[in-house]
């Protein structure tokens, strides 16, 4: 992997929901590569965020590619309604759906990235046969559900392993990694083999967005090459 290629995506869920078409335009002056949108049903994971009418209106305000993790305890339900919005990536938890080839399949028929998501304890080898179908791999490292929270160390070694199992496999999955992301983490992160980084406290907590994203793509450059 090219460390240039690392993508920077700024999770919404940090942000200012009181003045959110501000917050879109400042973390895409910023230099945001995509923006990580989370749906939580109160289920799954025992918070609430934001519906279809929402992510309308941020795609109507942003021009930025819309990469939705479905943290829901039915997340084929959504798959239409999102397609209709027109966002570019969706993925889900391996834990939530019962038929994971066909619903990855489904994303991927409406011109969608499809993705799985792992939550720090769940083992990469339960989608091992779908890694040829799917577009990006979501690992959470963090325990989903609020933003804020501290990055999982263990979580670095799972990233190598499905790294390696994608080189191994002349695989073109990406890998994307979620929780806990700062300057501290990243080049580690990139180095193990993740190329998308979803950081939400350390760029909206700040008061300077383009600051930590520059921040985020310098550990990028200063990262290996193979």
């Amino acid at each position: 992997m090219n460390a240039n290629n690392v993508k920077i995506a700024p999770s919404l869920l940090s942000a200012d929901f009181g003045r959110l078409k501000e917050e879109i335009s400042l973390i895409e002056n910023a230099g945001a590569d995509i923006l990580h949108l989370d749906v939580m049903d109160g289920h799954f994971v025992p918070n609430l965020t934001f519906g279809m009418p929402v992510i309308q209106a941020i795609k109507k305000y942003s021009k930025l590619p819309l990469d939705v993790h479905l943290m829901v305890t039915n997340p084929d339900f959504y798959i239409d309604h999102l397609a209709n919005i027109g966002v570019d990536y969706i993925s889900f938890h391996v834990e939530t759906e019962y038929h994971v080839n066909r619903l990855l399949n489904k994303i991927k028929e409406k011109n969608i990235k499809s993705g799985i998501v792992l939550n720090p304890a769940t083992n990469w080898n339960q989608i091992e046969y779908v890694a040829d179908i799917m577009d990006f791999i979501l690992l959470m490292t963090v325990n989903p559900g609020f933003g804020g929270q501290s990055f999982i160390l263990n979580c670095l070694e799972k990233i190598r392993i499905i790294s390696k199992y994608k080189t191994i496999r002349k695989l073109n999955f990406e890998i994307e990694v979620d929780g806990g992301v700062t300057d501290q983490n990243a080049s580690d992160l990139i180095n193990a083999g993740a190329n998308i980084l979803v950081a939400g406290s350390y760029i909206f907590n700040s008061n300077n967005y383009a600051q930590q994203i520059r921040s985020l793509k310098l550990c990028s450059q200063n990262c290996l090459t193979d």
